[in-house]
């Protein structure tokens, strides 16, 4: 059946039987198109949630059929003749359907929830019930499905069912990509348009890239800063566009900056253990950027699981009496795990034992596994809202430079993956005084007495601000607490020249997070301008601008680089 057999097919359908099909539930096709509906969700419910990516398998298999059966729906309706209806009695019934279906569904998934949260399991067996129950309620609003979802049937209606066919056109290539397109991905290239910060690579080995950013001001604080991301995801989230990047907003503002570009590893490096992170990662990258500025310290920068690195970093300086690093930044990062938040739904002996199974076979463990799990925990906004937009109503999504880095995985390696998930998640050992053994030192976070500044964000769900407070307790330096409004990405990348949302500062440590927030003071704008004259009084005094390239290092390659450009397509 071609495209205008299909136009015309579905506007005999919708004219006539989608209507006979809403007023009238015991039609055949109706019961078959519901036991269908039925039996899908029961396969997709039994499935094992412990491997997140079979799960994201199995909604593009429901999808693919729910249309296709749209589809087979529209090809029946076309040899048959129906009654003419008023079509104001089309219209009420339509209302009175539909209305009947969003009550429906809101008493189920009330009594489902009800029901999980007085089922007296164990409290870690009971997080998980509630959450995978949570999942089950929103994957079966009627606003996933076309036949329940009357915004979809208008937008079939309008475009005379161009929609649907759009629709199956993007979940093909999304099953082909292994992942929902949340943004369009030809719009962005890496150098061009985004990671566009002038700097160059001056130093590459197997674990890393250190890029040395180009100075805007003919003067530069003497004391460099190194920026150390998460090796979880791309460094590029911290220099997205101009107007946006963290690292341009460093540039701009005096500092000689330097930053660690991950690599994204293959099977290959599945060695690749924690204490190659640290030792050959982090220190490295210290040193070098000491060499090269002939500074004899350097002021850190770092995010998320980049800040635990850090953190077992600075422990280690620490033990091994190296005073290379004047000042730490944290933003949004764990060093105490014991309430990780909503992410320890994912994380108990059995499931850890599972995922470090598959890990080790592959070598690394999956990106792609890692990016559905982190999307799970927010499904409505990163998974149901591009399913209904994406497939049920035919659209492309728009540009959005967040959500391309979010689609951009990496590979964590097994050895380094085994060691962090086992040794911070299960057992919570980085907090404990000498429980790890780090690149030959025990690791104690209480030696860490440099000035520390902690960002957290209220909303984030990845690292709860009131489980990142704990870090302002194991240090023993001056500590400055931030805490910034939104989540884990958006609450960070803030740029002053938005002047969007607000912080609170100033508040009373040593008394816990509810305490401090109490005593704060809240401020409008972004919290780079209030790091930027923190960071400034550590940054001793105004030089001439270096130039990239000298006698001391050579330039291997313009930023961003070869390491970031490689994307888990590339690997397959």
């Amino acid at each position: 059946m071609d495209n205008k057999d299909v136009n015309q097919e579905f506007l005999d359908f919708i004219n006539s039987e989608t209507v006979k099909m809403l007023a009238n539930f015991s039609t055949d096709q109706t019961q078959q198109a519901f036991a269908q509906f039925n039996q899908q969700w029961q396969q997709l419910n039994q499935k094992d949630y412990s491997d997140p990516s079979s799960w994201l398998d199995s909604m593009f298999n429901i999808q693919k059929q729910q249309l296709a059966l749209w589809s087979k729906l529209i090809e029946q309706s076309s040899t048959q003749t129906t009654p003419v209806i008023d079509s104001d009695q089309i219209e009420q019934v339509k209302e009175q359907i539909f209305e009947y279906i969003k009550k429906s569904y809101i008493a189920t998934t009330g009594t489902l929830t009800e029901m999980a949260k007085n089922s007296g399991l164990e409290p870690h067996e009971q997080e998980k019930l509630n959450f995978y129950t949570k999942q089950y309620s929103e994957a079966m609003s009627p606003d996933n499905f076309a036949m329940t979802n009357p915004e979809v049937i208008q937008e079939a209606i309008d475009t005379k069912g161009q929609s649907l066919v759009n629709g199956l056109k993007n979940l093909m290539q999304d099953m082909e990509k292994g992942r929902i397109s949340m943004t369009d991905e030809s719009a962005f290239s890496l150098g061009e348009n985004i990671a566009t910060t002038e700097g160059a690579v001056v130093y590459e080995n197997e674990l890393f890239q250190l890029i040395h950013y180009k100075p805007q001001t003919t003067e530069v604080y003497a004391k460099p800063t190194l920026i150390i991301p998460p090796c979880i995801n791309k460094y590029y989230i911290l220099d997205l566009q101009p107007h946006n990047s963290f690292v341009n907003y460093c540039v701009e503002q005096a500092q000689n900056t330097f930053l660690i570009s991950w690599v994204n590893p293959t099977k290959a490096q599945g060695h690749l253990s924690w204490d190659d992170y640290i030792e050959n990662g982090v220190i490295n990258a210290i040193d070098i950027v000491k060499k090269i500025t002939s500074s004899n310290s350097i002021n850190a920068v770092s995010w998320c699981v980049g800040g635990t690195l850090l953190a077992s970093t600075l422990a280690i300086l620490h033990h091994r009496k190296v005073k290379s690093v004047s000042s730490a930044t944290f933003l949004t990062t764990l060093v105490d795990f014991a309430e990780p938040g909503e992410i320890s739904v994912f994380i108990d002996e059995q499931q850890v034992e599972q995922l470090l199974s598959k890990a080790k076979t592959e070598g690394v463990l999956s990106g792609r596994q890692l990016a559905t799990a982190f999307n799970l925990l927010r499904s409505r906004d990163l998974i149901w809202s591009y399913v209904v937009n994406n497939y049920l109503k035919g659209k492309q999504p728009a540009p959005f430079d967040i959500l391309y880095w979010n689609g951009d995985s990496t590979n964590l390696p097994y050895e380094m993956y085994q060691f962090y998930i086992t040794q911070m998640y299960l057992n919570n050992n980085l907090s404990k005084k000498n429980a790890l053994t780090i690149c030959g030192s025990p690791i104690d976070l209480t030696t860490i007495d440099i000035p520390c500044y902690f960002l957290s964000t209220i909303g984030d769900h990845i690292a709860p601000w009131k489980s990142t407070f704990k870090g302002t307790e194991l240090m023993s330096g001056k500590i400055e607490f931030v805490l910034g409004a939104s989540g884990h990405v958006a609450g960070v990348i803030n740029p002053v020249s938005k002047n969007r949302r607000h912080y609170w500062v100033n508040g009373e440590l040593d008394q816990g997070p509810e305490h401090w927030l109490e005593s704060s003071t809240k401020r409008e704008g972004s919290w780079w301008a209030h790091w930027r004259l923190w960071l400034n009084k550590r940054a001793g005094k105004k030089i001439t601008a270096p130039t990239l390239g000298s006698e001391s290092y050579e330039v291997i390659e313009p930023a961003p680089g070869r390491y970031v450009k490689v994307t888990l397509d590339d690997m397959s």
